[in-house]
């Protein structure tokens, strides 16, 4: 059973997991009409496949080492760095060490694009299913 979204107005921690990182999972913090924030956690050397949103997107690497590929060139996030993307951008995900990024999707009646309101099926695997936490 999937674990309720954090509603507007609640307060959400949203951090480095330090040594909890290895066992931590993917999930989805909050998801209204408009707006889905996704904590997600990458093993090292596994990568996200490539996928698209409709909409601009920030992926703020919360800790760890991410490379964000993409045809407008790549991009190397460590803990701190965000980036944002321009809407439609294929992109995919490649963790080079254990790493946890925050992803804000822009949705448009809870769809972000690509088939589903979390980037669809690129987030099978990662324990993000965009319907709970």
């Amino acid at each position: 059973m999937a674990l309720p979204h954090a509603a507007p107005l609640d307060v959400i921690r949203v951090g480095p997991l330090g040594a909890a990182l290895h066992d931590a999972v993917s999930t989805s913090l909050l998801k209204t009409d408009r707006l889905q924030l996704l904590h997600l956690v990458l093993p090292a050397h596994r990568d996200l496949p490539e996928h698209h949103v409709d909409d601009e997107c920030t992926i703020h690497c919360l800790e760890g080492d991410v490379e964000v590929v993409m045809g407008l060139g790549n991009r190397r996030l460590r803990a701190g760095d965000l980036v944002v993307l321009p809407g439609k951008e294929r992109h995919s995900l490649r963790a080079r060490a254990d790493s946890a990024v925050l992803v804000t999707l822009l949705l448009h009646h809870g769809d972000a694009g690509d088939h589903g309101g979390a980037g669809a099926g690129a987030l099978q695997g990662t324990g993000a299913d965009g319907t709970g936490r």
